[in-house]
C-alpha cells in the first residue's frame, strides 16, 4: 500500500523551492551546523474517516508545532492520498502530481504545499482552510499520508510533472486553543478512510470435453466487479483463487500464476496485492483427460481472505464439468448456483484481462494484464463482471455458480503456499485507485 507499516515509502527530503512553473526546484539542502540551533516539527493527532459514503468530501486540518529551538523560515505540508480519493480545489501554493504503481504499491496522487512564512518555536499552526477531499465511486479501504518537513520532499519514482494549484493561495494560522503535540510526536501520520462501499469479487468456471486421453485448454475466470477497489491491510493480500481439476484429469501446463497444493489443487495470485475495480483475469491450463469418471466436477473458488466488503455470495464459487467421449457425460448443464440450482454450459474465454479506473478525480489505476499462458479456444472475454468461463468446448452463457461440496483445497493452506512459493506479482504502472 502506498502507507505499508513499519512505515510508508519513504520521503526523501531536499531543499527546494516553488518557480514560476508548475515544477518544484530540486536541490541540495545546506547542513545544519552541529552547533545550530535544533529544529524539529510534529503533527497533531488527526482522527480517521470512517463511514463515509462516496461522493462526499473530506476536510482535512492538520495542525503542527515547530518543537525545535529556533523559528523557521517556510514549511512545507505534503498529503499523499490513494487512488479511491480525489481533489478538486488546490491551492495556488500547492503542487498535485500522481505517482504511478510499482509491484509492492498501487499509485497514488501527491499533494505539496509550500508556506513561505515563519514559523516560530511551541505555537500550534493550521491552514486557514481545510483541504477538501473527495470519496470517488471506488473508495473502500483508502489513506492519506500527511506530512510536515522544513525541506520541500522530493517526488517519488514514476512521478508525473507537478502542477500548481489554482485556487485561493493558503497560509498558516495560529490555534492557541490547541494543545501542542506530546513530546516525541511524529512528523507524519497514516489517516485511515474507511468507505461504505462494497466489491463483488468473483469466479467463472467451465466445461472441459473430448476423447479419454486428449489434451485441452481450460480457461477458468476471476474478476472484481466493482463498484470499490480493495486494497488489503499492509502484507496481506485482497484475493486469491483455488482450482481443483474434476478426477480423471491431469494438468500438463498450468497458469504461471498459479501453484500446484497436492494433487491436482492450485492457488493462484491475482497478480498484485489489490484488485482494482472492473479488473478481470483468466486463468489457463493444459489438462489432459484421462479417462472419464462418473460425477467428477472440478471447482474455482475465492481463497480464504476475508471479504466483508463482498455482499454477492453466489459467485465466489464455479464448476469445472467433465464430458469424455465414449464415458460418461457427466454435465450437468455446467455450474449451479445456491441450493444445486442447474444453469447453462460456460463459455470460452480469452487469455487476456483488462482493468480500467473509476468515476471523478484523481489516480486512475487502470492496467492491461494477461492472464497466463494463451490457449487455443475461442470465446469472448469481458472486464468485470464475469460472463465467460473457457475450455476448448462450445457452450452458452457463463453458468450460474454458487457454493459447492467443500473443496479438497483448504483455504488458510492454500494461502501459506501460494505466498510460500512466490506467486508472480505483475509490476503495474498508472498513468493516471481506480482503485
Amino acid at each position: 500500500m502506498p502507507f505499508s507499516s513499519p512505515g510508508p515509502r519513504a520521503v526523501r527530503q531536499t531543499a527546494g523551492a516553488f518557480g514560476a512553473v508548475a515544477l518544484i526546484a530540486l536541490c541540495a539542502a545546506p547542513a545544519v551546523a552541529a552547533d545550530g540551533p535544533a529544529t524539529g516539527l510534529a503533527l497533531g493527532t488527526i482522527a480517521p474517516f470512517d463511514k463515509v459514503k462516496p461522493g462526499s468530501e473530506l476536510p482535512l486540518s492538520p495542525t503542527f508545532t515547530n518543537t525545535g529551538t529556533a523559528a523557521l523560515d517556510k514549511v512545507w505540508l505534503s498529503y499523499s492520498v490513494t487512488r479511491g480519493l480525489g481533489q478538486s480545489a488546490v491551492p495556488s501554493n500547492c503542487l498535485s502530481y500522481t505517482v504511478g504503481s510499482s509491484a509492492e504499491e498501487p499509485g497514488h496522487t501527491q499533494l505539496v504545499c509550500e508556506f513561505d512564512q515563519p514559523v516560530q518555536t511551541g505555537v500550534v499552526y493550521t491552514p486557514e482552510r481545510p483541504l477538501t477531499l473527495k470519496a470517488l465511486d471506488r473508495a473502500l479501504y483508502e489513506h492519506i499520508q500527511v506530512t510536515v518537513d522544513s525541506s520541500a520532499p522530493v517526488p517519488d519514482d514514476g512521478a508525473a510533472a507537478p502542477v500548481h494549484g489554482t485556487a485561493a493561495a493558503l497560509k498558516l494560522v495560529e490555534r492557541p486553543d490547541e494543545k501542542t503535540p506530546p513530546t516525541g510526536a511524529a512528523s507524519s501520520a497514516d489517516v485511515a478512510v474507511n468507505a461504505l462501499n462494497t466489491a463483488d469479487l468473483q469466479v467463472g468456471g467451465a466445461q472441459l470435453k473430448g476423447k479419454a486421453g486428449d489434451t485441452v485448454t481450460l480457461r477458468v475466470r476471476f474478476a472484481n466487479a466493482g463498484p470499490a477497489w480493495v486494497q488489503p491491510q499492509p502484507g496481506q493480500r485482497a484475493a486469491h483463487v483455488l482450482v481443483t481439476l474434476p478426477e480423471g484429469t491431469s494438468a500438463v501446463r498450468t497458469d504461471t500464476l498459479c501453484t500446484n497444493t497436492g494433487a491436482e489443487s492450485y492457488a493462484c495470485g491475482t497478480g498484485a496485492p489489490w484488485v482494482n475495480e472492473h479488473e478481470s483475469r483468466t486463468y489457463t491450463f493444459k489438462v489432459k483427460l484421462d479417462k472419464a469418471v462418473p460425477g467428477a466436477r472440478g471447482y474455482v473458488e475465492l481463497g480464504s481472505e476475508a471479504r466483508p466488503f463482498d455482499h454477492v455470495k453466489k459467485n465466489d464459487t464455479a464448476r469445472i464439468t467433465l464430458a469424455v467421449s465414449g464415458g460418461t457425460d457427466t454435465t450437468d448443464g455446467g455450474s449451479t448456483g445456491d441450493g444445486g440450482s442447474k444453469g447453462g454450459d460456460s463459455t470460452g474465454g480469452t487469455g487476456s484481462t483488462t482493468s480500467t479506473g473509476g468515476t471523478g478525480t484523481g489516480t486512475d489505476g487502470g492496467t492491461t494484464t494477461t492472464g497466463g499462458t494463451t490457449g487455443t479456444a475461442s470465446g469472448t472475454g469481458t472486464t468485470g463482471d464475469l460472463t465467460t468461463g473457457g475450455s476448448d468446448s462450445t457452450g452458452g452463457n457463463l453458468a450460474a455458480t454458487g457454493a459447492g461440496p467443500a473443496l479438497p483445497l483448504a483455504g488458510a493452506a492454500a494461502v501459506a503456499v501460494v505466498v510460500g512459493a512466490g506467486v508472480v506479482v505483475a509490476a503495474r504502472r498508472r498513468g493516471g485507485r481506480e482503485d
